[in-house]
């Protein structure tokens, strides 16, 4: 009987919906691989535009550009152009996608306008191929979301069910750039799903996976930046060493990240409409360029060359401290762009210049380091972060340092930044959100443990609402929001009429009011004779 009672219960929540949005998601990733070849493309077209005056789609970059100092131009026409494209098509094609992503997750329903769609990806193009110091990924997350919520919103679907094939277009966007599948569900996770279900995770999961095993037919086979394997894991020195270099990441992501806010504050005071912001900050863009011309771009090339050793550290050390200003500026102005490529650059480019003073671990290890440090301090997902690199270079002996210089950056940052570079720009708007995932604690009581007992034989009354004595807590605080009362009877599975008990919302909240006690209350310390041998404490 008491198996049965409680055959209701699950550890998940999930239904056979689950299945047809999972195919539908398939049907997303696909759509999504596609998009990012596309995206991939306009960008080297506009590149060729801009710096060549040809008409090809042929990969290029503004490094070798015989332009002189007229290409210090370029960028400012460029954001001349996104600024007219906000002002005149959409404003939500400003900045890097994901806040645009998340702010419509948590406002819109996760309704994206097709304008956005169709916008988006052009204004990244001409950002990006004017020499915009951005990664390509952010528009393409954002454009595949984009294209995710439009098929969703053609079904009969829930709002939960929309975000999910939203941010399963987004996933499969980031998957399709960088063959990361896993990294891609990871960050949907711990960025944009705001929940840990089955009933989510896996239709992200399944459009992940299509847009990475279409990849190689789009994009090519092979890791984005292939790295000579480290022959054995490395030592406990090297292990060690971890720790002061991912301090020193997250260090460096929290002043990145000021740097963008600082950038954002001196742009708002400008007497000027918003529109012309972009074309400032490509102007600035443009004098860096002529300091650091592997600054502008997306720098997929750069990164690799980094992590192959090819540049000279004053080289490194140019193109990190010219990539780190431009891009802050950039960003602040409000054009169209991303930042993992950005922080993927800079990162690599500190960990290149402490090399020299950590122990030797092979060319490309402190240089990834670096990139998987900054990438999870600044934007908070360090899973993400350190899944990423191992999918980004396929050397599995790379995991152990990774997740210490990783753990050590996120928690500097944790310690030392409210948000992050990703969801300060939601704070702005008006909208908090809480980055930490647990389980309800009202999941872990039951109503029996708070119901006041009934007296005596009570029958319950028609039209009274009931709950049972081995439902969770979040079970009667559903069905009271549902009907609309404070008040429900409690009754023994399969004998409804029979009254147990009742349980109010008061006694829900004296509940939650516990569990923030015992989150709070500490106990007292543990003598050091509890230690001791007992011959030793008299």
């Amino acid at each position: 009987m008491a198996s049965a009672a409680r055959a209701h219960l699950a550890d998940f929540t999930v239904t056979r919906r689950v299945i047809p949005i999972a195919v539908i998601a398939c049907a997303i990733g696909a759509l999504c691989a596609v998009v990012a070849l596309a995206l991939l493309r306009l960008i080297a077209l506009c590149t060729n535009i801009f710096y060549y005056g040809s008409f090809s789609f042929g990969a290029a970059t503004p490094v070798g550009n015989h332009l002189g100092a007229w290409a210090v131009l370029l960028p400012a026409a460029g954001g001349l152009l996104v600024g007219f494209m906000a002002r005149f098509g959409s404003d939500r094609i400003r900045g890097h996608g994901i806040p645009e992503a998340i702010e419509a997750i948590l406002t819109r329903g996760s309704r994206v306008d097709l304008r956005v769609a169709l916008l988006k990806p052009i204004s990244a193009a001409v950002s990006i191929g004017s020499g915009g110091p951005f990664g390509a990924e952010g528009p393409i997350i954002m454009t595949g979301g984009a294209f995710g919520s439009l098929i969703a919103q053609r079904f009969h679907l829930t709002s939960a069910e929309r975000k999910t094939l939203l941010v399963a277009g987004a996933a499969a966007g980031m998957s399709a750039t960088f063959g990361a599948p896993i990294a891609s569900a990871l960050l949907a996770v711990e960025l944009l799903l705001f929940e840990w279900k089955p009933r989510s995770l896996i239709p992200v999961a399944a459009a992940s996976a299509t847009a990475a095993a279409l990849r190689p037919l789009v994009l090519g086979p092979g890791p984005l930046f292939p790295t000579a394997p480290l022959p054995a894991p490395p030592g406990g020195l090297t292990l060690a060493a971890c720790v002061p270099v991912g301090l020193a990441a997250g260090a460096l992501a929290a002043l990145m990240a000021h740097a963008v806010w600082t950038a954002e504050n001196a742009f708002e005071r400008l007497p000027i409409p918003w529109m012309w912001w972009p074309a400032i900050g490509g102007l600035v863009v443009g004098l860096g360029g002529l300091i650091s011309p592997h600054a502008l771009g997306v720098g997929y090339d750069v990164i690799a060359d980094l992590l192959a050793g090819s540049l000279v550290l004053r080289v490194a050390a140019a193109l990190a401290i010219v990539k780190a200003l431009i891009w802050a500026v950039a960003l602040g102005s409000g054009t169209s762009g991303g930042v993992l490529a950005p922080l993927l650059i800079i990162g690599a480019g500190m960990g290149s210049l402490l090399a020299p003073l950590l122990p030797a671990a092979g060319v490309a290890f402190w240089p990834l380091i670096g990139m998987a440090g900054i990438l999870g301090g600044a934007m908070g997902v360090p899973f993400t972060a350190v899944v990423f690199a191992l999918e980004l270079t396929h050397d599995v002996n790379m995991l152990l340092p990774l997740m210490i210089a990783v753990m050590a950056a996120n928690a500097f940052t944790s310690l030392a930044l409210r948000r992050s570079i990703l969801t300060e720009k939601i704070d702005r708007r008006g909208f908090h959100l809480s980055r930490e995932y647990a389980t309800d604690p009202l999941e872990l009581l039951f109503v029996r443990d708070v119901m006041t007992p009934a007296d005596g034989d009570t029958v319950r009354e028609p039209g009274t609402y009931a709950t049972h004595p081995n439902d969770p807590l979040t079970h009667a605080v559903n069905r009271m929001a549902e009907r609309g009362c404070t008040t429900l009877v409690v009754t023994p599975r399969g004998h409804p009429e029979q009254v147990v008990g009742h349980v109010s919302l008061d006694q829900l909240l004296a509940a939650r009011g516990r569990h923030l006690e015992e989150e709070r209350q500490r106990d007292g310390s543990v003598p050091l004779t509890a230690f001791m041998p007992p011959w030793l404490r008299r």
